[in-house]
């Protein structure tokens, strides 16, 4: 069914320099390379695309609008698939709504 693939010798090496230069990463006692660190959303604004209230822009998410208070207020971030929802929304935010509401 699947055919594998052998690591060879320098693919292995290179694999333990990795293993180890993390484990050092993580100990603090080396530098990562680079550093990824993502931008917050800013919650009320991707609201505000939609023109939607706070309790308008929850039922078209179908979340509780506590929850909502707590992305906008910063208690709670969200994730998973309200966090890729949100970014959809934050980029397209008339359709989403004519799909989410069967508008469309």
């Amino acid at each position: 069914m699947f055919k594998t693939k052998k690591m060879n010798d320098e693919m292995f090496g290179e694999l333990i320099q990795s293993i180890q230069e993390a484990a050092l990463i993580e100990k603090g006692k080396l530098k990562p390379s680079r550093v990824f660190r993502p931008e917050p959303l800013d919650i009320s604004a991707i609201r505000g695309k939609t023109n939607k209230t706070q309790e308008e822009f929850a039922a078209m998410l179908n979340i509780s609008i506590g929850t909502l208070r707590n992305w906008e207020q910063g208690r709670r971030k969200p994730d998973g698939a309200a966090l890729s929802l949100l970014k959809i929304v934050s980029a397209n935010p008339e359709y989403v709504e004519g799909i989410l509401l069967g508008n469309l």
